[in-house]
């Protein structure tokens, strides 16, 4: 809280001490953590674990095309990994809180680094640079709709609450139930675009926080970024087109 100050003998208004500056963290996480460059190498490698873990999940969902029982029996073999010496789920229940730390920890950077941006120039430019303002605003507004997604996407084929339809213990039959409705393929369509923008922004970008940028290597950077955002989105769309068109029944 700012003091007011009177020299003595001064008559007029007091003036006021200007406030105290930010007391530094006294660790090198803390320090590191708040920096610019770490909030940002923060983003990029929890951003590169949920990549990794889209891959495996739009691979494990191109089972469905296999029929159910081959679809079932892989979210099967899903619950038993490291059998015996896990128990039934362990692997999922060890997977889950690490996949929830780094989907916070990638937000809570991104929001810090937005607002202390927007901080860092309150006037608006003149002239916008096009290209970064609409990778910035498809970075925002993508994590904001894949975050109301991934509420909507565990509430339809994990705990079944909004696919009446749906089985227990049946993910396919769970999966032809919730892309038998308009509004389930509708909003899974508009997520799984927003996916791809993000993986095509967000790899980018991690390369670059992450030194692998170079102006030899760049090219196929983009070319990277660009490919696996393609393959992630027709990966994961091929499975609503599939209900619709009744490949999958």
């Amino acid at each position: 809280m700012a003091l007011a100050t009177r020299t003595p003998g001064q008559a007029g208004p007091a003036r006021t001490a200007p406030p105290a500056p930010p007391r530094r963290p006294r660790t090198a996480a803390g320090r590191f953590w708040q920096s610019t460059i770490g909030k940002k190498t923060v983003m990029a490698v929890s951003g590169i674990v949920m990549l990794l873990y889209l891959v495996a999940h739009m691979a494990g969902n191109l089972k469905v095309f296999f029929g159910p029982e081959e679809m079932n029996g892989y979210a099967h073999w899903l619950r038993t990994i490291g059998d015996p010496v896990l128990h039934h789920e362990w692997f999922l229940w060890i997977m889950r809180p690490l996949l929830l730390l780094a989907l916070v920890a990638h937000a809570v950077a991104a929001a810090q680094l937005s607002r202390r941006d927007l901080a860092a120039r309150p006037v608006k430019y003149a002239h916008r640079k096009p290209r970064a303002g609409y990778a910035t605003r498809t970075m925002r507004w993508g994590g904001v709709i894949l975050a109301l997604f991934l509420v909507w996407h565990i509430l339809d084929l994990t705990t079944g609450t909004v696919n009446p339809r749906g089985e227990a213990g049946h993910p396919y039959e769970n999966i032809v139930a919730a892309f038998s409705t308009w509004y389930g393929n509708t909003i899974y369509i508009v997520a799984m675009l927003a996916v791809g923008l993000h993986v095509r922004h967000g790899f980018w970008g991690a390369a670059q926080t992450l030194g692998a940028g170079s102006r030899t290597r760049d090219r196929a950077l983009k070319v990277t970024a660009n490919v696996l955002a393609l393959v992630l989105t027709l990966g994961f769309l091929s499975v609503p087109f599939g209900v619709m068109t009744g490949i999958v029944e």
